[in-house]
């Protein structure tokens, strides 16, 4: 658990994250990062859940059709 201070950016709040936590997301400066509301709080990651749904429905339609897709690529 990482302790974060609110600060105020331009006209916005912003919190900066501590190299540590940075290491453990793996992100460097101009990465996105997802903050996903749960009964909890917040989560914050890297990855987009509805980005990861998404290519898991595009894999496995790949491997479905992957004869038609090779054709279609010639």
């Amino acid at each position: 658990m990482y302790k974060l201070k609110v600060r105020k950016v331009g006209n916005s709040l912003g919190v900066t994250l501590p190299k540590e936590a940075l290491a453990d997301l793996d992100v460097s400066e101009g990465d996105e990062l997802y903050a996903t509301k749960t009964r909890d709080g917040l989560i914050v990651t890297p990855f987009d859940e509805k980005f990861e749904k998404a290519m898991k429905v595009m894999n496995e339609g790949a491997k479905r059709y992957r004869n038609t897709l090779r054709e279609l690529a010639k």
